[in-house]
């Protein structure tokens, strides 16, 4: 069923709006306003984009489970990703996954969703040390000491 919507019914809702809006405002403007969301999309995709991962590089450098700015993220890309689509429906949609306010209404309803286990995976994937070779837990130590120091003519013997 989610198929025939996003591949049948998406488009001639699209579709839809177009011809509508073509009959209110004139044809040669929409193809205009279609043109123009291009470069103010990836506009807002570039700002948007750096801003999460500033914030996730901030969160994982605090040594807290990043799970809001994973969340923020993934919808920043998925924003992106619905500007790169033509049409005013999914414009409008990427526009608003885009912007941190209304993003901030719909991370909690992402959030809530059963299927989002994934996202809680992901954020604890992502709660390592950057530029410390991988997870460090405070009692990161070698119990057994099985390390030892070898000499470099040694390993190649």
């Amino acid at each position: 069923m989610i198929w025939f919507v996003l591949l049948v019914l998406w488009p001639l809702a699209e579709l839809y709006v177009i011809i509508k809006l073509s009959e209110a405002i004139g044809f040669l403007w929409v193809i205009l306003l279609l043109v123009v969301s291009w470069p103010i999309g990836w506009r807002l995709i570039r700002h948007q984009g750096r801003a999460a991962t500033r914030h996730l590089r901030d969160a994982l450098l605090a040594g807290s489970t990043p799970t809001k700015e994973v969340l923020d993220g993934a919808l920043v890309l998925f924003g992106a990703a619905l500007l790169l689509v033509p049409g005013f429906i999914t414009d409008t949609i990427g526009v608003l996954l885009l912007l941190p306010p209304t993003r901030a209404l719909i991370r909690p309803l992402v959030a809530r969703n059963h299927r989002s286990a994934w996202l809680t995976r992901l954020a604890g994937a992502a709660s390592w040390v950057p530029g410390g070779g991988g997870r460090h837990y405070k009692d990161d130590y070698d119990a057994e000491a099985t390390a030892a120091d070898v000499d470099e003519p040694q390993l190649r013997a």
